[in-house]
């Protein structure tokens, strides 16, 4: 596993990516779609929507990881929201990926006043060997491309990783199931059942909500689980009524 710390923060940074890291994005995505998860990095609306947790928490300083950062599309949103004095765990296998995140971050250097340390952890996130714990996680893995023992791995370490009380956030596609139904092998499609038997069950006991971002391609849920604050706490789904809602245009307002 490889890391690499940094001082890194924002002037400013765009939330949307140039043209090259869209074509390096869809390069991985030709060369192994699975572990990319999508042909196009996150939009502006999912990327604000799945750091919301950031916003809610600040300005006291967080610990947060990034999993699955790609060419940073989320990094780019997650960056300015970061109080002073916080810390930014980003996890990325692909090295690609991550030779391009260095790139970004060398270029947008920290104005000391914010004191953001930033490191890089070339792993995948169940191998991360750190005794750090976090006040939010944002993950972009693409978990219903993967076997349902190394997503429950995921989803148990996510959990271990937090702070009690600490948020969860991820997104997964609409329509995958229903795609990979239809058009893939019995076998890929009994797996994707699989997966979403295993992410269904961790929702059940800690989701606090669940927003639809329709502004993304392809559209996406946005969910968010809380570690409990004590021990036999549970959070419980709640995507009925008061925590389900949608995200209103580009901007990424919840309503």
């Amino acid at each position: 596993m490889k890391h690499t710390d940094r001082q890194a923060a924002d002037r400013g940074p765009s939330t949307t990516l140039g043209r090259a890291d869209g074509w390096a994005f869809l390069r991985e995505a030709v060369r192994d779609l699975r572990t990319t998860g999508a042909v196009a990095p996150s939009g502006r609306a999912l990327a604000r929507t799945v750091t919301d947790p950031i916003r809610v928490r600040a300005p006291r300083p967080l610990s947060v990881l990034e999993a699955g950062a790609g060419t940073g599309a989320v990094t780019r949103a997650l960056l300015p929201q970061l109080p002073r004095g916080s810390r930014l765990d980003i996890v990325e296998a692909n090295p690609r990926f991550v030779a391009r995140l260095h790139d970004f971050l060398d270029a947008h250097p920290a104005p000391p006043a914010r004191h953001i340390r930033v490191t890089v952890h070339q792993a995948r996130v169940e191998d991360l060997d750190t005794e750090q714990r976090y006040d939010v996680i944002v993950s972009g893995l693409p978990l219903t491309n993967f076997t349902p023992d190394r997503v429950d791995r995921i989803m148990a370490r996510y959990l271990d990783l937090l702070h009690p009380g600490g948020t969860l956030s991820y997104f997964a596609y609409l329509g995958t199931r229903r795609a990979r139904t239809l058009l893939a092998s019995r076998a890929e499609a009994r797996r994707h059942a699989a997966v979403d038997a295993v992410t269904a069950a961790y929702r059940r006991r800690y989701a606090t909500g669940r927003w639809t971002v329709l502004a993304n391609l392809p559209p996406a849920h946005v969910w968010e689980l809380r570690r409990p604050q004590a021990t036999g706490e549970q959070s419980g789904e709640q995507v009925d009524g008061q925590v389900d809602g949608q995200v209103d245009g580009q901007a990424g307002h919840r309503r």
